[in-house]
């Protein structure tokens, strides 16, 4: 016999990313993995640079300085802070350790879709709750906790859908979820919400034994290519992280540039400014065609077409990308007839939103 994997693992469908130009393209604009429109700090790339000189050298295997900077940008004990190679592989490192065959992990409709290959890779079993309005219904997520419940995923803001849950309603989830149960807070995205009633998480952890808050330097902080993520734990978790964590699970530069990007406020200000202007620009013409434009807290939107027609997604896709227009299909999403669209240059949204009109004038 030949070697098998655990139960669950070839349930998984593998993730695929989004799209990216083709080698030979001209012209190209990537609108499809949320990636950064201002890109990263010069501090962060000086930095980067710097590490150049110490490539044979090991990195940092406690992440110390990194974990300093979060710790000062935020108030937070550098102690209970966790960093790792993007914060898929902190969520990822929960799963592993806190889930058994078995045990059920609860998570919304349009969720990442991360969550259920981490279940599923852990031999647990996923319980999706369905959305009301493209947004996590807090009561039928409780009324789905079960006494197998183990893992709670809640992305606060949610990707694709860029909608968000109030400080207030994610307090009155977790006042309903079991102590024994980890609550995860993924909040990717945190930085770029200029909401007054938004909380990313961290007030939760401090207080509560059983909440964990993820974040990244992928999106806002515009380091995608280096993967640097961290997580704010109750101190047994990040004991629990840090014992079956890689070693020099960091590379020297990544935590050399996202220490740096903290430290430019000026520029996380510059990408939140610019992140608000233009995510309000293409919501505006965009709709202006005769399109379903959700509103969104995040640096992408989420574009609904017509299920029949000329004007469906797959009609859109094939039209925008003939035009080197790259944006995301979400039908893996269970979103079979919306494509997300991140918050591209000046000149990547000009010719978007053109696009979507000659799209919608024709047929």
């Amino acid at each position: 016999m030949s070697p098998t994997p655990k139960p669950g693992v070839l349930e998984i469908t593998a993730y695929v990313g989004g799209r990216a130009p083709a080698a030979d393209a001209v012209e190209t604009h990537k609108l499809s993995s949320n990636e950064s429109a201002t890109g990263p700090s010069p501090d962060a790339i000086a930095a980067f640079e710097s590490a150049r000189t110490s490539l044979n050298i090991y990195p940092d295997g406690e992440t110390h300085g990194l974990r300093a900077a979060i710790g000062e940008a935020y108030g937070l004990n550098p102690d209970r802070i966790v960093c790792g190679n993007g914060s898929g592989e902190l969520l990822a490192l929960l799963a592993d350790a806190y889930l058994r065959p078995g045990d059920e992990v609860l998570f919304s409709e349009h969720a990442f879709l991360l969550y259920r290959i981490l279940t599923l890779a852990n031999s647990a079993v996923p319980v999706v709750v369905p959305e009301k309005n493209l947004k996590v219904d807090v009561d039928e997520m409780l009324r789905a906790i079960s006494p197998r419940t183990r893992i709670v995923f809640l992305p606060n803001p949610n990707n694709p859908t860029g909608s968000y849950l109030t400080g207030a309603e994610v307090r009155r989830f977790h006042a309903g979820v079991p102590p024994s149960t980890l609550f995860v807070i993924d909040a990717a995205y945190a930085e770029y919400v200029q909401c007054n009633d938004y909380e990313a998480g961290i007030e939760m952890v401090s207080q509560f034994d059983n909440v964990v808050m993820t974040r990244t330097f992928s999106k806002i902080h515009g380091l995608a290519g280096l993967r640097v993520g961290w997580a704010f734990c109750p101190a047994p978790v990040a004991d629990v992280l840090n014992r079956i964590r890689g070693p020099f699970n960091v590379s020297v530069p990544a935590q050399r540039a996202a220490a740096a990007a903290l430290r430019d406020r000026r520029h996380l200000e510059d990408a939140i400014a610019y992140n608000e202007k233009w995510k309000s620009w293409l919501i505006e013409h965009i709709r202006r065609t005769g399109l379903r434009v959700d509103d969104s807290v995040a640096n992408f939107v989420l574009i609904h077409f017509s299920p029949d027609g000329p004007h469906t997604a797959k009609a859109a896709d094939a039209f925008l990308s003939a035009r080197g227009l790259i944006l995301r299909g979400v039908a893996n999403y269970n979103l079979p007839h919306c494509l997300r669209l991140t918050i591209g240059s000046e000149d990547a949204n000009r010719r978007v939103t053109a696009a979507f009109a000659e799209f919608m004038a024709q047929g």
